[in-house]
């Protein structure tokens, strides 16, 4: 093991965990201001104690670093050190009831189900139509996220069934549905194409799959044109298919499992129903809110 741990950690992240390349950049960063940080006060990383890292993660809010920044920042230091606890290279973790100051709670951005539906339903004549109402349509239909439908295959459709396996975050792979517009809107997008199990089902060039950015351009240019004047994303597809699910259903523990979340933590923040759209069921459904006439 090196002297603080942080390679060995970090490749252990890559090979073990399989963790995405993004994911590994944002550890990588913050375990080296945790690394230059003690360096520039004669100590090491690994030998810090529970004051110096309260230290240095108030040193670090002074520098400016949001309350997101450094709850990321802390929950890498805490993998770090948990993982140097594992494997005896320290006696107890410093991270051990430290926390990070506690950032505002931002509720995802939505498309509504008229704007949902505005976007889908793209032109299948224009250039590329067939491609982009396809991709649309599985986004919305599906909730995948960006790296997954990049990643997505033929082999991994079953489109007589309605469902597509992909590979989600910590390699858990999952199995959702795939609704009736999405599945017809593929069957045409391959029916153009002629493409093999094996091919992507969104080529870029040369037969690599497409890019997140190509995809992430493509889909602001395609809400400008439908008359969305929204900043629309992809992230924003999956967070509009929950959320319609939810409130369609009121299964938190369903939406958990369609969206692959480890956390069921994580999907609560789409329990943000409108009010008035609770107090219309509430006034509905129970005996005793309803007004006289």
């Amino acid at each position: 093991m090196t002297t603080n741990g942080i390679d060995d950690f970090l490749e252990h992240l890559r090979v073990e965990r399989a963790m995405s390349p993004h994911t590994l950049d944002a550890y990588q960063r913050d375990l080296q201001a945790l690394q230059d940080w003690a360096a520039a006060r004669g100590a090491a990383a690994a030998r810090l104690d529970g004051a110096q890292l309260r230290e240095f993660i108030a040193s670090e809010h002074r520098r400016g670093l949001s309350p997101t920044s450094l709850q990321r920042r802390l929950s890498a230091c805490r993998s770090y050190y948990a993982w140097l606890l594992k494997h005896g290279a320290i006696a107890a973790s410093p991270a051990t009831g430290l926390r990070a100051p506690r950032a505002p709670r931002k509720l995802p951005q939505v498309l509504d189900v008229d704007e949902a539906v505005q976007l889908v339903e793209v032109d299948t004549d224009a250039p590329l139509g067939l491609r982009d109402r396809a991709l649309l349509e599985l986004f919305y239909s599906s909730g995948l996220r960006l790296s997954e439908l990049c990643a997505l295959r033929w082999r991994d459709l079953q489109l007589e069934e309605g469902l597509v396996t992909v590979l989600g975050k910590g390699s858990r792979q999952r199995t959702v549905p795939v609704g009736s517009h999405a599945r017809r809107a593929l069957q045409e997008w391959r029916k153009s194409t002629g493409a093999g199990a094996d091919d992507f089902v969104f080529p870029g060039r040369g037969g690599r799959p497409i890019s997140p950015r190509a995809v992430q351009v493509r889909i602001r240019q395609l809400a400008a044109r439908q008359g969305l004047f929204k900043h629309v994303h992809p992230h924003m597809l999956r967070h509009s298919f929950a959320s319609h699910v939810l409130e369609s259903s009121g299964d938190l523990r369903g939406v958990q499992e369609l969206l692959g979340h480890a956390d069921i933590a994580t999907t609560q923040i789409y329990t943000h129903l409108d009010f008035q759209h609770l107090a219309k069921v509430y006034d509905a459904a129970h005996p005793r809110a309803r007004r006289k006439g």
